[in-house]
């Protein structure tokens, strides 16, 4: 069967997803929108985002908008039998992940999420070390997640509350919390943090998350910062395992500044200190290759019938559990946005 694409969306990440495809070699891009479409691209532009989902040539839609319309545009793509491939966040809340979730149920069609984080080359060697249990179990995790922006930043609908959805944790930090529960492979009980707008001053937009996460079941203990208050951009994934730990300093992107994606991998010695510089072994990933891998493990669940195991809407129903536990244990954000959240399975 031929498969034909529509993206809704054709700013940066839908660029990025239509070459993506493009390479994968499965299914063609056949119409775009977006409400600042160039005149001169690649791709028959639509009049609206509606018109892709109605387009009955269409069978898989992208939703690559900004974050207010990600869950109803997911909603009616699947209610007009599409396969829909959606950005993160996936909603505002896990509540609102719930109603997709059944509108998943009743389409019967393929739904996975933009968390690309998973499909990086150092992300999927640590993931195979940690499952391998040759270093034991997990005791802890710490993850830093920072970017730097400027008074530009103020003028995007990232700026913009209702549009935005939040700050830096839905902006980038939930990346991380998606990588802290793929490599626990259980939820977080308990959460304590602190939210804060102190240094751009925006309603509703933190600048700054810092959590504390424990699931009781396991102990692992997790630290978080989220921050766009980074001067230099940083990302940086400790795991430490009763026999040895994984170091992931840096991350490869179109942007480059991250730095260089390196893993440090470290077996535990009898003596300490338990291990040294000399008996690291680094690894570098010197290409991006997270677009075609997630590109190719969507394809493979609407070509080949495959299950989603990156990305499905049970991860973004997680994920979002515990973005809203975040916030509502913040209590810095619009007064009325811990009336909106419904915060899932925990009562604070």
């Amino acid at each position: 069967m031929a498969h034909t694409v529509g993206i809704i969306g054709f700013g940066k990440m839908g660029q990025i997803r239509a070459e993506a495809l493009r390479d994968d070699g499965r299914a063609t891009v056949t119409k775009v929108y977006d409400p600042h479409m160039p005149p001169d691209g690649p791709y028959a532009v639509a009049a609206t985002a509606q018109e892709i989902i109605d387009d009955p040539k269409i069978n898989i839609v992208f939703v690559c908008a900004t974050n207010d319309v990600n869950k109803p545009l997911t909603i009616a793509a699947l209610k007009a039998g599409k396969h829909v491939f959606c950005e993160k966040p996936p909603a505002f809340t896990a509540a609102d992940v719930l109603d997709i979730i059944e509108a998943e149920r009743e389409s019967g069609k393929v739904l996975m999420y933009g968390f690309n984080h998973r499909h990086h080359g150092a992300v999927v060697k640590m993931k195979q070390i940690i499952d391998s249990g040759s270093y034991g179990r997990v005791i802890w995790m710490r993850g830093r997640y920072g970017k730097s922006v400027d008074g530009d930043y103020l003028k995007t609908w990232r700026a913009d509350r209702e549009r935005a959805g939040g700050g830096i944790l839905l902006d980038q930090g939930i990346h991380m919390l998606d990588l802290f529960l793929h490599i626990a492979g259980v939820p977080f009980d308990d959460v304590h943090a602190y939210v804060s707008s102190r240094y751009w001053n925006i309603p509703g937009i933190e600048d700054n998350v810092f959590a504390m996460m424990r699931n009781e079941e396991t102990g692992i203990e997790v630290s978080f910062h989220s921050t766009m208050t980074q001067w230099r951009h940083l990302f940086s994934l400790e795991v430490f395992m009763e026999r040895g730990y994984c170091v992931l300093n840096g991350l490869k992107t179109s942007s480059g500044t991250y730095g260089e994606e390196e893993l440090t991998i470290a077996k535990n010695r009898a003596t300490a200190p338990a291990a040294n510089f000399d008996t690291e072994e680094r690894m570098h990933f010197a290409i991006d290759t997270s677009w075609a891998r997630e590109a190719e493990h969507f394809m493979d669940a609407v070509s080949l019938g495959m299950p989603v195991t990156q990305g499905n809407s049970k991860h973004a129903l997680q994920v979002m559990e515990l973005v809203d536990r975040i916030y509502a244990h913040g209590h810095t954000l619009a007064p009325n946005l811990h009336e909106q959240l419904q915060v899932v399975g925990h009562d604070r």
